[in-house]
């Protein structure tokens, strides 16, 4: 193991802690006030996550190794059981059992595909598994993609129905979405190798195009909301959320073709 193990997995760690914490947050707010035992669980996740983060953030690269190793294994069973608390939750919500509840199943089944993520993002680091490049592009592309219709979705059904402007531009962005996904599904069944790298390289050019717009759809929106001169239920906390998964997206696109052309990362 080297120091690449090190910040890789302080890397995940920090940002995923942060958005599993906030998961807690979302979910408690959705609960209603009779739900109680649920929004205990939510509060001790949200305490579990942010001791979490806040250790992550205490680490440098210069760790050992294998204490970095023994705290994934922790953070990896803080995940496992955030899942867990989700897909508990969607089970509630699809049997009808938490009527009232303000709680969309699509936005906790994505949550939980998240956290999902995240503990198998870290399996693969303890394991010192990386998938080949052609595999590890099309993979991460259509789990980020899904990710991104998701968001587009929630924002058009967040937003009052009187911004009739930004619920259509978010809907126009859930169908692009949609459509890149498909396409990245289309690219996964044929699964094209390194020779193919001018194909892989403009499917994440056409995909880079699309998130830096709903990137910065999703912050003018956050700013708007942070100013009150939007009408919505978004938590301002939630608008600042999605905005930081977009830039995470682009981040991994830019990594993934300079790995694939030699092109240098972009200047953040």
């Amino acid at each position: 193991m080297s120091n690449e193990f090190v910040a890789r997995s302080l890397d995940e760690v920090r940002f995923w802690s942060r958005i599993m914490k906030e998961h807690s947050l979302f979910l408690r707010l959705g609960f209603r006030c009779e739900d109680t035992q649920l929004i205990n669980e939510a509060n001790q996740f949200y305490s579990i996550f942010e001791a979490i983060e806040n250790r992550a953030n205490a680490f440098t690269i210069g760790e050992d190794p294998q204490t970095i190793t023994r705290f994934n294994e922790e953070v990896h069973n803080a995940a496992s059981h955030i899942w867990v608390f989700k897909r508990k939750v969607l089970g509630l919500i699809l049997r009808c059992q938490l009527p009232g509840a303000n709680n969309f199943p699509l936005l906790v089944d994505h949550v939980s595909r998240e956290a999902n993520y995240f503990r198998n993002r870290l399996e693969e680091l303890n394991a010192g598994r990386l998938e080949p490049l052609p595999d590890a592009i099309i993979d991460e592309n259509v789990f980020f993609l899904r990710i991104m219709a998701d968001h587009a979705k929630f924002i058009s059904h967040l937003l009052d129905p009187s911004e009739r402007k930004l619920v259509e531009q978010a809907n126009n962005f859930s169908h692009e979405f949609d459509q890149l996904l498909f396409q990245a599904r289309d690219l996964d069944s044929m699964r094209p190798q390194s020779q193919t790298a001018p194909l892989l390289d403009q499917f994440l050019d056409q995909n880079r195009v699309s998130v830096k717009s709903l990137r910065d759809f999703k912050k003018t929106a956050s700013d708007l909301i942070n100013a009150c001169r939007i009408k919505s239920i978004i938590h301002p906390l939630l608008a600042d959320h999605v905005f930081r998964e977009a830039e995470r997206f682009l981040h991994m696109i830019d990594m993934f073709e300079s790995s694939l052309t030699g092109k240098p990362m972009p200047a953040e």
